[in-house]
């Protein structure tokens, strides 16, 4: 994760999920690091397109889960 004054917060952490044959990166950003919005990506190649829409699905619903990525790049910072 890096941090300026005109960016902001952003911050990139790879990861997978269970049962999904593709790793996943996920970009986060932050004007001020309270607020974060993010951009999901297979991590290497293309994968399954219905895997990162579910993928997507539970980060938007599991609040543990989307924090846990945010703590992970912010513990690289």
């Amino acid at each position: 994760m890096t941090h300026t004054k005109d960016d902001g917060y952003v911050g990139k952490v790879r990861f997978t999920l269970e049962g999904h044959k593709s790793a996943y990166e996920i970009t986060l950003h932050s004007k001020k690091g309270n607020e974060w919005s993010y951009s999901l990506n297979f991590a290497a190649e293309s994968g399954i397109e219905k895997e990162i829409e579910a993928a997507e699905e539970r980060i938007e619903e599991d609040d543990e889960l989307f924090d846990a990525l945010v703590e992970a790049a912010k513990s690289k910072l």
